[in-house]
């Protein structure tokens, strides 16, 4: 997509949220991916956490974050697959207000590109709850290049054409 040059760009403030039961700020390697990705684009690293896969913690977390003036968007990793564990879309859908279907469906069709039909495994998806973007990605390092780089860098860069998740921002909270 075309990048409009004499636009200004405008960072964005991102909580990151690996969700796991195992990892831990040593071995978070996809949220160390999107750590580096968020700063490398010109965006500011708001927060990071992990919590363990658990729908209430997690809602509440995201509660939070969603609460915080200072967050723009989070990105969440892990808990997006098949299992019983896997409960990141639950806790989204405990504090969304709208859901963008459209999200899931692009990372899917880019992620077939490089898993091929494992992708229908992923339950990527992404809401808007109180005027923050929320995007849950699954865990894997590859998923998580494939969703910032295929997706999320350019929608949330404010000089995307035709149009971008930034220039929504200030209408997000409208009723």
């Amino acid at each position: 997509m075309p990048v409009d040059s004499a636009l200004p760009f405008q960072p964005v403030n991102i909580a990151l949220l690996t969700v796991s039961d195992t990892r831990t700020p040593a071995d978070d390697t996809s949220g160390d991916i999107l750590a580096e990705r968020i700063a490398n684009s010109g965006h500011k690293l708001a927060a990071r956490a992990i919590e363990r896969d658990d729908a209430e913690t997690l809602a509440a977390r995201l509660n939070n974050w969603i609460d915080d003036s200072g967050i723009d968007a989070i990105v969440t990793t892990g808990g997006t697959g098949l299992t019983g564990r896997d409960v990141t879309p639950e806790a989204l859908d405990r504090v969304k207000d709208k859901d963008i279907p459209g999200f899931g469906e692009l990372f899917r069709m880019i992620s077939y590109r490089t898993i091929g039909t494992s992708t229908v495994q992923s339950r990527a998806c992404a809401v808007l709850a109180r005027g923050t973007y929320i995007f849950a990605l699954p865990g894997s390092n590859g998923a998580v290049k494939d969703g910032w780089d295929g997706i999320l860098a350019e929608q949330l860069d404010s000089r995307n054409r035709p149009c971008n998740f930034v220039q929504l921002m200030p209408r997000l909270r409208e009723s």
